[in-house]
C-alpha cells in the first residue's frame, strides 16, 4: 500500500493508565518520569503494568488499555473494530480523535477527523440544536458558509426539525445521537469515527445511518472507522476488521474472517467459564450457578423441530421476593432470534429465604431455528433489581436436516427461522 493511499497509519501505539488516580499518583513518580525524560532515557513506568483483563484482580496499579497497536487504513475503506467490553476499542477511538493522547507510539492521519464517540459529546446543553450544529462544525474546522450550505440536509436527516431551536438539554438520548451523527456525516470530514452510540437510535435511524456511512465511503471516498457489537452491521458495512482482545490486536483480516475468529474466541472463553469463582454481574444475592440447554427428548443433538429446554440453576444468599428470569437467544452475527422471560408470560416465581438452591426450566416449543450455531444470555432479577447476568453463557448448534422432506438439506440463507407451510392452488 503506497503512502498516498493511506488515510490512517498507527505505529506502536500504547496507552497506560494507573488505576484509581490521575497521572502517576505521586510527586516522586512524576519526578522520576521527568528526570528520565531530561536524560533522554525511557520512561521507567513503561516497563511495568499488566494487560487489561477487567475480570481478574491484578498485582499492579498500572494497566495497558492498549499495547503495541499497529495498522493502516486505506482512503475510502470502512474498517470495523470489534471486541468484548474492555478490549480497548473506545480508548483507541479516543486517541485517534485526539480526545486523549497515547503513552507511546504515533498516529498519522490525512484530513479532518469527525468523531461520534458518546451520546451528546461536544454538545452544549444550553445551546439549541441549530447552535450546536454550528459549534460542532467549527470544532471540525468548517466555516460558517460551509455549515450553512449543509444545514438543511443535516436537520432533515436528523429528523429533529421540530426541536432544532430547542436547547439540547431537553433532547432524548436518541435525538442527540441523530443530530450528532448528522453533523459528523454531512460536514464532510475526511475521516469519520463512529462508536457504538448508534445502538441508542431506533431501527429506522440505524438503517439510515449505515446507508449514509456506505455512501460516505463508496461515493465520497472518505474513510470510516466503525465500532459495534452488532456483527451483522459490521459485516454489512465494513470491508475489513480489527479484533481487539485485552488491549492488543488479535486479528486484522477481511471482515467475515475477522468476525468468525472473534466469535471463536468468545466461544472458547465462555466454555472455560468457572461458575464457582466468577463475580456476579449485579447485586449477587441470587447468583447463576449453572446453565444448560438440550432438546426435550433423549438425544443431545438439537434438530429443527425439537422443543428446547433451558435449564438454569441459581444459588440464593437468604434473599426473598419476586424472582424474574430472562433469556435472549441470538446467532453468530449477534442478531436477536427470540427472547423468553417470566415478565412476558406474567409467570410468578417467588423466592423464599430458606431456598438455597433453585432450579428453573424454560421450555420453548419448537422454535424452528435454521441450522447453525446459537448463543444465549441469562439475566436474573429479584424485586426488580438485577442480581446476575451472563452474556454468551453457552452455545448450542441446530443440525442440518431434510426439514421439508424434499430429499435435500435445508437452505439456510432464507431468513432466521423456518416455517412449516403448505401451498394450495385455489380452483375457481
Amino acid at each position: 500500500m503506497s503512502d498516498s493511499e493511506i488515510a490512517i497509519k498507527v505505529e506502536n501505539l500504547s496507552k497506560q493508565y494507573r488505576l484509581g488516580t490521575v497521572g502517576t499518583g505521586t510527586i516522586s513518580h512524576d519526578l522520576n518520569r521527568w528526570w528520565a525524560q531530561v536524560r533522554g532515557k525511557e520512561d521507567p513506568f513503561l516497563k511495568i503494568g499488566e494487560t487489561n483483563d477487567r475480570s481478574k484482580a491484578g498485582n499492579s496499579d498500572y494497566v495497558w488499555s492498549l499495547k503495541d497497536i499497529n495498522f493502516e487504513v486505506k482512503q475510502g475503506e470502512v474498517l470495523g473494530i470489534i471486541g468484548k467490553n474492555g478490549a480497548g476499542k473506545s480508548t483507541l477511538l479516543k486517541i485517534l480523535s485526539k480526545v486523549t493522547g497515547p503513552t507511546t507510539g504515533r498516529i498519522s492521519a490525512k484530513g479532518r477527523i469527525g468523531a461520534l464517540l458518546e451520546v451528546g459529546t461536544g454538545f452544549h446543553p444550553e445551546l439549541t440544536g441549530r447552535e450546536n450544529i454550528f459549534l460542532n462544525g467549527a470544532i471540525l474546522g468548517m466555516t460558517k458558509v460551509e455549515i450553512r450550505a449543509k444545514l438543511d440536509e443535516i436537520i432533515d436527516f436528523s429528523g429533529c426539525a421540530r426541536y432544532v431551536d430547542t436547547p439540547v438539554k431537553r433532547y432524548s438520548s436518541g435525538m442527540k445521537v441523530r443530530l450528532a451523527f448528522a453533523v459528523a456525516a454531512f460536514l464532510e470530514p475526511e475521516i469519520l469515527i463512529v462508536d457504538e452510540v448508534l445502538a441508542v437510535g431506533d431501527a429506522e435511524f440505524q438503517k439510515k445511518a449505515i446507508g449514509k456511512m456506505q455512501d460516505v465511503s463508496k461515493g465520497d471516498g472518505r474513510t470510516v472507522l466503525f465500532v459495534s457489537h452488532n456483527m451483522a452491521a459490521v459485516e454489512n458495512l465494513c470491508s475489513s476488521a480489527l479484533v481487539l482482545d485485552k488491549g492488543m490486536i488479535r486479528f486484522n483480516l477481511e471482515v467475515k474472517e475477522a468476525i468468525d475468529n472473534y466469535l471463536k474466541i468468545s466461544v472458547e472463553q465462555n466454555e472455560l467459564l468457572d461458575f464457582k469463582s466468577r463475580i456476579p454481574n449485579g447485586m449477587g444475592n441470587v447468583q447463576i450457578s449453572h446453565v444448560d440447554v438440550y432438546p426435550d427428548n433423549e438425544s443431545r443433538f438439537i434438530k429443527i423441530r425439537d422443543t428446547l429446554v433451558f435449564d438454569i440453576d441459581l444459588s440464593n444468599k437468604s434473599a426473598q421476593g419476586k424472582l424474574d428470569i430472562g433469556i435472549r437467544v441470538f446467532n453468530e452475527r449477534e442478531t436477536n432470534i427470540f427472547s423468553c422471560s417470566t415478565l412476558m408470560t406474567k409467570t410468578s416465581l417467588f423466592l423464599k429465604s430458606f431456598e438455597n438452591n433453585i432450579k428453573v426450566l424454560c421450555r420453548v416449543n419448537s422454535p424452528f431455528l435454521i441450522p447453525g450455531r446459537y448463543f444465549f444470555s441469562v439475566q436474573v432479577n429479584l424485586n426488580n433489581d438485577q442480581q446476575d447476568r451472563i452474556e454468551r453463557v453457552l452455545q448450542f448448534e441446530v443440525l442440518e436436516e431434510d426439514f421439508y422432506s424434499t430429499g435435500s438439506k435445508t437452505n439456510i440463507n432464507k431468513g432466521e427461522v423456518l416455517v412449516d407451510h403448505v401451498w394450495i392452488k385455489n380452483e375457481n
